[in-house]
């Protein structure tokens, strides 16, 4: 006579041991999975969103690192070029006038603005500023004349043995006589400041290098 089949209503719950074979499997499983839910949840989550972080920090880390890397293996040929820019910087300041040769080079351009036929009405040096690596001397100037004379003494000045850097500022062209206006030979007045530029020797460069390290010391 085959035994009857036990509903789960029919189950004691307070008698586990006395329950069918295949409800006690059933309950384990059930208690198993359980277990398991709550372990995932309790402990592997958040140790699996801890290693999801550092597997994006290690990604960022080894892309820096690949940054760094690149920039390194180009790191001596870029100081090869900046050594070959500073050579040629050298180069070009070497061909502005020297400290000693500022004050003949100053008489040429007076002389050669006189030479282009040009009526100098001021012609006043200022002092010098010292910069990182070159000097520039400040000249303010008024010279009368016409439009191809002024384009006479600026063919002039870039013809001089050393190279002339004239820049200009606050420079005015403009006729001499206003109510005439401007005509094709007609005087015109230049006013304004124009600097020009020389090179520091190395006894400068060191002493303005000691200044700012003694002024940088004392504060």
């Amino acid at each position: 006579m085959s035994k009857r089949k036990v509903s789960l209503r029919e189950l004691d719950h307070n008698n586990i041991g006395a329950w069918p074979r295949n409800y006690k499997i059933g309950l384990c499983v059930v208690l198993g999975l359980l277990i398991v839910g709550l372990s995932w949840w309790l402990f592997v989550r958040p140790k699996n969103e801890t290693l999801q972080q550092l597997e994006r920090e290690e990604a960022q880390l080894r892309q820096e690192f690949e940054d760094k890397q690149g920039k390194a293996s180009n790191l001596e040929p870029l100081k090869l070029q900046l050594a070959q820019m500073e050579q040629q910087l050298q180069q070009m300041l070497r061909q502005l006038p020297s400290k000693t040769e500022m004050p003949d080079l100053i008489v040429d351009i007076s002389q050669t603005a006189l030479a282009t036929g040009l009526a100098i009405e001021l012609f006043q040096p200022g002092p010098e500023n010292l910069k990182e690596f070159y000097a520039e001397k400040p000249i303010q100037l008024r010279m009368v004349g016409t439009y191809h004379q002024f384009g006479a003494f600026v063919s002039g000045v870039a013809s001089l043995p050393r190279v002339v850097i004239l820049t200009m500022h606050d420079i005015g062209l403009q006729p001499k006589n206003r109510q005439e206006g401007i005509r094709s030979n007609g005087p015109l007045e230049l006013a304004g400041t124009v600097r020009t530029y020389r090179y520091l020797d190395e006894d400068e460069v060191a002493a303005m290098q000691a200044e700012a390290e003694a002024t940088g010391g004392g504060q």
